[in-house]
């Protein structure tokens, strides 16, 4: 039987949490987010942007990044869009959903950006 590694994550220390599966893996790529993005709408699901203060990432609610981008497929639009909200908020996480209408739910959640940890 294998063993199952306990990642040292701890609220004292900002700088080890982790907020999604994506997290534990080294940063994406411009090109790898690219793609999360172009599966996102290859899925017909509506993406959206959110940011907060790395000391807020771990509560449930994230300030919305204008509104969600319903029905949009341009993937320079959202990649855009993403860049945006991190100028405008550097010192934020910023991360993209992308909403599945059929279940009515979030079908896709990543930080794309990460903020300074103080």
């Amino acid at each position: 039987m294998s063993t199952i590694q306990d990642y040292p994550s701890r609220l004292s220390d900002p700088a080890s949490r982790k907020m999604e599966t994506f997290s534990y893996l080294p940063e994406m790529t411009k090109d790898q987010i690219r793609k999360q993005v172009e599966w996102i709408v290859s899925n017909g699901w509506n993406p959206a942007i959110e940011h907060t203060e790395p000391s807020n990432a771990t509560g449930y609610y994230w300030y919305m990044w204008k509104l969600p981008m319903f029905g949009e497929t341009d993937v320079d639009a959202i990649l855009a869009e993403l860049d945006e909200c991190h100028t405008a908020n550097p010192k934020h996480h910023v991360r993209l959903l992308g909403y599945d209408n059929f279940t009515q739910s979030q079908g896709a959640n990543m930080v794309v950006y990460r903020g300074e940890m103080v």
